[in-house]
Order: C-alpha cells, then sequence, then structure tokens
C-alpha cells in the first residue's frame, strides 16, 4: 500500500516559543518519528501548508483540496493522511468530503499536544490513520474521515467537543465509523464518505455566520446584507428559532434575495419547523429560510458556500440542503 501524508501545520507540527506556539516542524520530520508507520505502508510526504488550523483561509483550503483531487486520480495511491490542527479540522474533512468526493480514503488527523509537550498524541494519532488506511484499503474505502484517539469518524458527523483532552472529537450521533485499538480496527459501518455532495465548486462566495441566544437583536444581519453578504448561516435554538430582532433581520434579508441557512446550536437533533412568533421555526420556513437538519453552522456555512459557487436559483440551493 502506498500513502501520501499532506503536512499543513497545526499543533501536530508545532513548537513553543517567544511569542506563542507555532508549526515549526516539517511532515518529513513527523513521519520520521513514528518508524511504525512503515509497516503499513510505504510514504511519501508533501507540505503543502504550514499554518495553525485556526487561520486556515480559503486559498489554503482549496490548495489541499486540489491536492487531494490529484491524488484521488493517481492509481499509484491508495490513501492521503492529511497532518492538520484541530481547531478546524472538522471543516476541513467536511470540505474535502462534499467538494472533492475522494474515491480513495482521506484521513485528516492531528494533535492536542505539541511534539515538546510531555505525552505528545500525535505519533499515536499519525499511527491510528495509517492503521485506518490499511484497513479501509481492504474493503474499498472512499470519503473522508477523521482520525483521533483511536477511534475514526466520517466528516459529515465528527465535530470538536472538548478545547484540550485527548478525546477531542465526537461523531454526535451515529458514532465513529470505526474504532482501533492492539488487536486492529474494528469497522462499525461501511467505510464511506457520509456528506452530501456539491460537485465542481468554489469556497469564494461571502457567507456570515451570525449567532442567535437571549437579547440579541438583528443588528449583525442588516449589517452584513449591507456589506454584500452572498448567504447567511443563523446559528438558531433548539428546534431552529431565533430572537425576534434576528427573526425580522432573517425576512428582510431573504426578501432582498440573500439565501439564509438555519442551524441549531444543540448538539443533536435535527431541525423542525414547530413554532409561531416573529422569530419562531414556522414563521422562518413561511419567509422562505433553509433548514440544515442537523448540520452544525460550521460546516453549513462550508455547504452554502460551495452551493452558491455551483447554482444559480434559490431552490436549487434549497435542494443541495434537503438530503
Amino acid at each position: 500500500m502506498h500513502v501520501t501524508v499532506l503536512s499543513t501545520g497545526g499543533t501536530i507540527a508545532s513548537t513553543d516559543g517567544d511569542d506563542g506556539a507555532s508549526p515549526t516542524k516539517r511532515g518529513s520530520e513527523l513521519v520520521g518519528a513514528v518508524p511504525a508507520l512503515e509497516a503499513y505502508a510505504d510514504v511519501d510526504v508533501d507540505q503543502v501548508a504550514q499554518v495553525p488550523s485556526f487561520e486556515m483561509d480559503a486559498e489554503t483550503l482549496e490548495s489541499i483540496g486540489e491536492r487531494v483531487r490529484e491524488l484521488d486520480g493517481n492509481h499509484g495511491v491508495d490513501a492521503v493522511v492529511i497532518t492538520h490542527g484541530t481547531d478546524t479540522m472538522e471543516e476541513t474533512a467536511y470540505y474535502l468530503d462534499a467538494a472533492i468526493q475522494p474515491e480513495i480514503p482521506v484521513f485528516v488527523t492531528g494533535a492536542q499536544r505539541r511534539p515538546d509537550e510531555y505525552s505528545p498524541d500525535g505519533p499515536s494519532n499519525l499511527l491510528t490513520a495509517f492503521r485506518a488506511a490499511d484497513a479501509f484499503s481492504a474493503h474499498d474505502g472512499s470519503g473522508v474521515f477523521v482520525a483521533f484517539n483511536e477511534a475514526v469518524h466520517a466528516a459529515r458527523h465528527v465535530t470538536k467537543t472538548h478545547t484540550s483532552k485527548l478525546e477531542a472529537f465526537r461523531s454526535v450521533g451515529p458514532g465513529p465509523v470505526a474504532t482501533v485499538d492492539r488487536t486492529g480496527v474494528a469497522l462499525h459501518r461501511p467505510p464511506e464518505g457520509e456528506s452530501d455532495h456539491v460537485s465542481n465548486a468554489s469556497l469564494e462566495a461571502d457567507v456570515y455566520t451570525i449567532k442567535s441566544g437571549s437579547a440579541v437583536t438583528g443588528d449583525l444581519i442588516d449589517a452584513a446584507v449591507e456589506r454584500g453578504a452572498d448567504g447567511l448561516v443563523v446559528e438558531g435554538t433548539g428546534l431552529g428559532n431565533v430572537t425576534t430582532g434576528i427573526g425580522t433581520g432573517v425576512r428582510d434579508a431573504i426578501d432582498q434575495g440573500v439565501p439564509v441557512v438555519i442551524t441549531s446550536r444543540c448538539l443533536e437533533g435535527r431541525l423542525a419547523p414547530v413554532y409561531g412568533g416573529v422569530g419562531g421555526g414556522e414563521t422562518l420556513r413561511e419567509h422562505g429560510v433553509i433548514f440544515a437538519s442537523d448540520l452544525p453552522a460550521q460546516k453549513a456555512r462550508i455547504k452554502l458556500m460551495l452551493a452558491l459557487a455551483a447554482y444559480d436559483t434559490a431552490e436549487e440551493i434549497r435542494q443541495v440542503f434537503a438530503g
């Protein structure tokens, strides 16, 4: 088996310094620190970026996507492993699964502890990714996954749920696709991508995210529309409800032709238009909002950006979220 490692920076590559921690280690150093990887695959390394993931921008994200697309078309590559910061790891994984749709398995991994800290978890997470790559390739696996703390999660469902613990990622609802232990890789469901695909799309659209909560006004929605936002994602409460001020702002934005996607700040459960009132979900539905089902705001924003680049009409964009 042949695996290509794409290194992008993040905590797994960071060391402390006078101005704080920053990525200093190259991907070749990360791979060289884990000799056990050679038991699972032949490896080559490509340094795509060297940034903390909280600084990941659209240009860098798309450059990672293009490299994955090239490798996916290379018959000599069986899997891709991407080393990445944990802050926005789930967005990168989701973008790759939705936009690139790789036919080989792609694993995004990283670390919560730097290489210069006690008990760094980067080597173990890299090994988890390689072991999963070996197992998934044997089952014709495809799509994008997050490999972390001896678990493998589908990009569609994974989210970071703790700021610092090693067990940082969860697949809320369905659970991980696979788990890894001393005896091997245990598959819990088929190793396939689970995201809705939006092909041949870019991240050029300007999409703003606005969070509802007690006493939040609609000023930010009005400001986003005035700045020329191409679309809005509103993180509501409960089943997909917002404050009166945001409800009014949503109505006005849609009247001006700006698509609005509603998500929930709840970690589990799907949206449902039930409540009336200015900010209730049923009222928002009547205004024409798009409900994101159980997709969190950070992934709904990626999806809306892709949809805006791929489609021209509001109904086509709505259908992207209907799956």
